[in-house]
């Protein structure tokens, strides 16, 4: 993959030596005003000169000082825009195309402007106001990959495919077959025969609830089930309570093994009734990094006639590889009886742009109640395959760009050093004094917990060294989920080392008062009424939205 063509010379023989020379330019006439208002004529420079000469008279001061300062301004931005157009690699196809054709003065003003917008944009986008570095491995999950190439390929396969949109495949047919060649790529993955199916959707989120909307429909339409109801374990993603909620179902929620944190399949058994319309399982799930016992579940399946979910979200594109790179795991996919379908996010370690995922079925009827048909809209007849409408085409090619690019064996490379680098935390982790592991973390999450002091405290301290890992509940955890970035030298050393330094001050002197994240969740885990810590969350989400400048509190 080579890398971006730069801009093409005659835009820097001509164009932007064009606008600094411009404002420089305009600079000396300012200055020449300043000394002889007169010395400027009206006859060369019309109504332009007699605007300078008038802020440059002596009862002008403000307005020239304004004047002067904003020519400063923008002939530094014009420097920055440069600087910043070349290090950005903007493409010299989209300029010529956009000047193509135009005169002169025309031109002047769309590359200034494009210039002046690209530095704008960049110090917006990536302001400088996290505490973490997600670059250097210190940020649980969150960002996957980064790497350099990889950015450069799937940027440019999206500006290729910007406006495109999938609803129009009769607009847009290449996009259309990326889209079906993901999914086949995927349900091969997965071990799926040739009946095998499925859709691209926005995340892992959608690609669970499309598989309860299935669920639920068949179970509704085909069995006559009137009040559908799943059974999850108690570690399945929030994304089920979520589709419950939206759908209407009933969710109900099966305890875990207290020692291995699977889920309890004897528990499971017992809770299934006429009204269970889907069981489902998490490989692995998020908390813990745990498997859950698919086979088991499958087997719940086959014997009471229920279809099964298995939610590879997270560990999608690490579980299929981790065979081949030395770390086999029991079938968890279409290989096991009784499941019907998976769903697994491209855009974790598939390395895709956010917003992609993939659920898949084992046979098409079931992906057929999961389809929205109207076909009685004056509009049109109306079908879509997930819960837009509209839906990003240059999404979809960009997540086919970096599955084509990675290839198999990129994955299976991928997937050794993560799953090295979790094993190597994991034992480190184990032999700390003062936390220990839970479960039998088999893929790329690592959970820590503490029988001698509050957890979340633990989680406070490596945040003021950097670090930002996820807090978790019931039980009081936090956990790191390995990315590529850990991979990298000395990344897994560090984690080591500073949770084995903060954990030996946190039994060396207990703190007596909790702060931070620690008195935030300890609060959390004790409030009787869930719906009070509900409304927390709303608060918090209506912060995210909030477009005013917070103010550090002070003490007067």
């Amino acid at each position: 993959m080579g890398k971006y063509k730069k801009l093409s010379s005659s835009y820097f023989k001509f164009v932007n030596p064009l606008i600094i020379a411009m404002v420089g330019a305009a600079m000396y006439l300012m200055v020449m005003a300043w000394l002889d208002p007169k010395g400027v004529s009206p006859v060369f420079f019309g109504r332009v000169a007699e605007f300078i000469s008038w802020v440059g008279t002596e009862n002008n001061d403000l307005m020239k000082q304004l004047t002067l300062s904003t020519v400063a301004i923008h002939a530094f931005e014009s420097i920055l825009a440069l600087y910043y157009c070349q290090k950005l690699k903007l493409d010299s196809d989209y300029l010529n195309k956009a000047c193509e054709g135009k005169p002169a003065w025309e031109i002047i003003l769309k590359t200034a402007g494009t210039t002046v917008l690209l530095v704008w944009a960049k110090d917006f986008i990536f302001q400088d106001e996290s505490t973490f570095s997600w670059e250097a491995g210190f940020a649980s999950g969150t960002v996957y990959n980064g790497n350099k190439t990889l950015t450069e390929l799937m940027t440019k396969v999206y500006g290729m495919s910007a406006w495109s949109n999938p609803l129009h495949p009769d607009v847009f047919p290449g996009v259309r077959k990326m889209e079906a060649e993901v999914v086949r790529m995927c349900c091969t993955m997965f071990h799926g025969d040739a009946s095998s199916c499925g859709v691209m959707t926005t995340g892992g989120t959608e690609s669970i609830i499309m598989a309860c909307k299935a669920y639920r429909d068949y179970a509704i339409n085909v069995k006559g089930i009137k009040k559908p109801e799943m059974l999850v374990p108690v570690s399945a993603h929030a994304a089920f309570d979520k589709g419950a909620q939206l759908l209407g179902m009933r969710i109900r929620h099966v305890p875990l093994d207290s020692e291995t944190m699977k889920v309890d399949i004897a528990a499971m058994r017992k809770m299934i009734n006429r009204n269970t319309c889907m069981l489902a399982g998490s490989a692995p799930q998020f908390p813990h990094g745990v498997m859950d016992p698919i086979i088991e579940i499958g087997g719940l399946g086959l014997q009471y006639d229920i279809p099964v979910h298995v939610d590879a979200c997270l560990g999608g594109f690490l579980i299929p590889f981790m065979d081949d790179a030395g770390f086999p795991l029991a079938p968890f996919d279409f290989r096991v009886q009784g499941v019907t379908s998976i769903s697994a996010d491209t855009h974790k370690y598939g390395y895709a742009p956010k917003g992609s995922s993939v659920i898949m079925y084992n046979e098409p009827k079931w992906r057929h109640h999961q389809f929205f048909v109207t076909p009685d809209w004056p509009g049109g007849i109306y079908a879509t395959p997930t819960i837009g409408g509209s839906r990003s085409g240059g999404i979809v090619s960009a997540c086919w760009a970096a599955l084509v690019y990675h290839g198999k064996q990129g994955y299976v490379d991928y997937t050794r050093s993560i799953i090295q680098t979790t094993r190597k935390i994991e034992e480190g982790c184990r032999n700390i004094k003062g936390v220990f592991v839970y479960g039998k973390p088999e893929v790329s999450v690592v959970a820590l917990g503490s029988n001698d002091y509050n957890i979340y405290q633990l989680s406070d301290r490596m945040g003021k060294r950097g670090w930002n890992l996820n807090a978790l509940q019931y039980p009081a955890s936090i956990h790191i989920a390995v990315t590529v970035l850990h991979t990298h030298p000395g990344v897994a050393e560090r984690f080591i080392k500073d949770i084995n330094e903060l954990s030996a001050e946190l039994l060396a002197n207990p703190p007596k008062d909790s702060g931070g994240s620690a008195a935030l969740y300890g609060m959390a885990q004790s409030i009787p009424d869930r719906s009070l810590v509900g409304e927390m969350a709303w608060c918090y989400l209506d912060a995210v939205y909030s477009t005013k400048i917070s103010k550090k509190p002070t003490i007067e």
